[in-house]
């Protein structure tokens, strides 16, 4: 695990993956795309602590990680690519919304400088997921990574647990910043396998 507020010179990619272990994330759900291999290499220097599933399809991974957010309590993390990945994943991130399934959406973005071009499968992920997510936003500078992964964990959990979104620009995700890491999220779990007998009326 490392330990937060330590300052050092890494990738937006690196510095994301080092916020998913602070947090306590240990494994996430994707189909792998060419818009966030930054983070898919990050990832695998540390497959020892973290597993990858690859679902090979969106939905599959995005209900993937809404069904281990359901039984954990702890977020699912889902990474999907930018275009149509973001689109087959939105099922999933609907289902989180209206069963109250803390869970965090990943979607590799285009470069900064072809936003606003309608190219490379460009979409507008906080308009396009505004309605079915508690917090949608898009991480244009990458010595923020940490203070935005914080947010998503800490939204993602409080109150009325349910998903976040958060788009990464493939070139936000290469930048080279120095950076410190943001303190872990420490909080009760709010859900636990008992919750669907609870919801029934028979706990």
């Amino acid at each position: 695990m490392l330990q937060a507020n330590s300052f050092r010179s890494r990738s937006g990619g690196q510095a994301l993956v080092d916020q998913l272990l602070i947090h306590g994330a240990d494994c996430a759900y994707c189909v792998p795309g060419e818009s966030y291999l930054e983070v898919l290499d990050a990832l695998y220097n540390v497959r020892d602590r973290f597993t990858l599933y690859n679902a090979r399809h969106e939905a599959g991974a995005a209900n993937m990680a809404e069904a281990y957010g359901k039984l954990t309590g702890k977020p699912g993390i889902c990474l999907v690519t930018r275009g149509p990945g973001a689109c087959h994943a939105s099922i999933g991130v609907h289902i989180a919304y209206q069963d109250s399934t803390p869970m965090i959406l990943l979607i590799g973005q285009v470069d900064r400088p072809s936003m606003d071009r309608e190219a490379f499968q460009e979409i507008d992920y906080r308009q396009m997921f505004g309605g079915i997510a508690k917090w949608v936003a898009q991480i244009n500078d990458a010595t923020r990574v940490p203070e935005y992964m914080a947010r998503a964990f800490r939204i993602a959990t409080s109150g009325r647990p349910g998903p976040v979104v958060l788009a990464l620009p493939e070139d936000m995700l290469t930048d080279i910043v120095e950076v410190t890491d943001a303190p872990p999220i420490h909080r009760l779990l709010r859900m636990l396998p008992w919750l669907p007998l609870k919801m029934f009326g028979l706990f």
